[in-house]
Parts: structure tokens; sequence; C-alpha cells
């Protein structure tokens, strides 16, 4: 294990936003103190908690450990807070409901530190339940020969708690905006979709490199309230992140837009699956289907299985979680590219 020492500067800041979490950051916590390499700052962002968060978190004695208090901005801007507070080379992200393997940093710094030319480093994740039990399936994201295209389709960071970032490639897409006083990062007026408009960013505005390891070392909570979140929201919000830079980059979107949009539609009958939501799921993949047919014809496996899950959702509830664990480890293991 590393040694930390105190006065030098880490060469990771990990950014923890926290919003009533207190069920969770224990778990997230000890998975960032256990780390194999030890050369970090943590700064957890209170993002107006009225919760037991901040008792829980004030029982760790650890000097890396930073709490900033704000009132609530969301997650892009308890991200932001944190982003402007820190002082490593890399950033590291973790949502205070997930937690990470133990050598997730070793492995990312070494994969950063091999390969300079490399703005995102990314893992696939695996998918935990409430009580922290892996559900069988994840994330298994292409790693290598990512283009805009494929962060726009297909999105391979795959979640807030898979990156590490230079900070270096954060500052050069980083804005003012009029109706605010600070620098952001994260688009503050962005409630979800802030992820992949970041990254999309990234990747048109300064041909960043994104590349993965791996290893699955993210652990990523899937829990009954995210799954049943309003659809059709979520879609809203999606559009809203992505037509930021329609404008700036028309040819970009013209070849790629309709594309991007069915794999989105594609992702959210997903959702709607696993809530149970079968009018839902099967309008949504249909809708797909009809946006741009070349999902078909790119991933037909998944296609496919979007569609079948979304009938069978109409069995029993038993049936239906049992064929629905074994056909999403199947797709994970054959077929690697974010579950979407």
């Amino acid at each position: 294990m590393t040694n930390y020492v105190i006065n030098s500067k880490p060469v990771v800041s990990i950014i923890i936003p926290m919003y009533n979490v207190e069920k969770y950051i224990d778990k997230c916590i000890c998975s960032v103190l256990n780390q194999t390499y030890q050369n970090f700052e943590v700064i957890c962002v209170d993002d107006g908690c009225s919760d037991n968060t901040l008792s829980y978190l004030r029982d760790y004695k650890d000097h890396r450990i930073n709490i900033i208090r704000q009132q609530n901005r969301g997650l892009s801007g308890a991200r932001n807070t944190g982003i402007r507070n820190a002082r490593g080379v890399y950033i590291a992200l973790l949502d205070a409901d997930d937690y990470w393997a133990v050598d997730k940093l070793e492995k990312h710094i070494a994969h950063l530190n091999r390969n300079p030319q490399v703005d995102v480093s990314y893992c696939p994740s695996l998918f935990v339940d409430d009580d922290n039990k892996q559900l069988g399936i994840g994330q298994f994201p292409k790693l290598n020969n990512i283009d805009a295209k494929t962060i726009f389709c297909r999105n391979p960071v795959g979640n807030g708690s898979a990156p590490v970032i230079r900070a270096s490639a954060l500052e050069k897409v980083a804005f003012h905006d009029e109706t605010r006083s600070w620098r952001q990062y994260f688009d503050e007026n962005l409630r979800q979709s802030e992820d992949i408009e970041m990254w999309l960013r990234l990747a048109l505005y300064t041909q960043a490199t994104f590349a993965g390891i791996p290893e699955p070392l993210t652990y990523y909570r899937v829990n009954a309230s995210g799954l049943s979140a309003n659809l059709q929201k979520q879609y809203q919000s999606w559009e809203t992140a992505v037509n930021k830079h329609r404008r700036s980059h028309a040819q970009f979107f013209k070849q790629c837009g309709s594309l991007a949009r069915a794999y989105q539609l594609r992702y959210l009958s997903r959702r709607a699956v696993q809530s149970r939501n079968t009018s839902a799921a099967l309008k949504l993949i249909h809708q797909a289907l009809f946006t741009d047919i070349r999902i078909l014809f790119e991933e037909p496996g998944r296609t496919a299985l979007t569609w079948c899950c979304a009938l069978t959702s109409l069995l029993p509830k038993s049936l239906y979680n049992r064929a629905e664990k074994l056909a999403m480890r199947t797709v994970g293991q054959s077929n690697k590219h974010p579950a979407g």
C-alpha cells in the first residue's frame, strides 16, 4: 500500500456529492479509504442534507476527508463545488450510493500514467441492490477506439462513479453561466443527463480521448425509486442535454442524432421493463425502431432482447425475474457494450 504524506499535494481528488445518503455513506467511504492506492484527498460535498449523513461521516478521523457544505444545487452543483476545490492531477467521481473495488484507483492511475493521451479512464460496473447484493448484471462497455459517435450513442462511461478524469481536461470545457457567478464543469441547469452532456462536450469541443480498462471496479446501485422514475421526464432531459450542441455541430447531429435517440429510447424501454411498466416498455422499443432501424443492425442481440423482455414482462413475476436474469447474464457476457 502506498503511504500518504500529509503535506504533499494529492495525486487524485475524489469528489463525493451527498444528499440524504445516510444508508449508503459508510459503504462508500470505506471503499475509498481501503484503496490500495492511497495518495488522494476526499471532497465530500454536503448538498443540503437533512438526514444523518454528516453524523456518520464525522466518525471518520482521516485527515484526507474534507467536508464542504452548501445549499442544495443538485448533483452537477455538488460535483462542481468539489472540482473547484480539488488539488489533484486527476478527478475521480463517486456518487455516495455507489462504491468501488479496493484496487480501482491503483488501476486507473496506472492506466492514465501509461497513456498520457487518455483524458477519461473508465471501467465496467457491476449492479448491486439496496443491500449491496450483486444482481448478476452490469455495464460492460466498449473500451477502445471511442469516438464522438460512440459517446453520443452508447455512453461507454456508463455512470457517474466509473470515470477518473484528468483535471486539465475538465478545465478545457469549463464555462461561466451568466446566471451564476461560479465556474461550471457539469451543467447546473440539468438535473438529469448531466453526465452524457459532459462527455459529449469533451468529445466534440476538445477531441478528448476516452479509454476503458477491462476489470469491473465500480459497484453501481440500482434501486426501486430510480427504476420507477418518470420515463418521459428522463427522455426530455436527455433531449435538452444533447440539444445544447446541435447548432454548433450540425453535421454531427445530422449523421448521428436519430441513431443516438433510438438507443436512448431502447435504454428507457429496458428501464420500463425493470419497473414492470409493460405498456411503456413496448411503446418505447417500437418507438426506438421507428426512430432509427440501424439499432437492429448494429446491435441485433440487444435490440431483440429488449423487445422480448418487454413482451415477457407480461409473465408472472417469478418467471419473468428468472428469464430476465438469464437473458441479461447471457448478453452481459457476450456483448461488451453498456446495458441499454
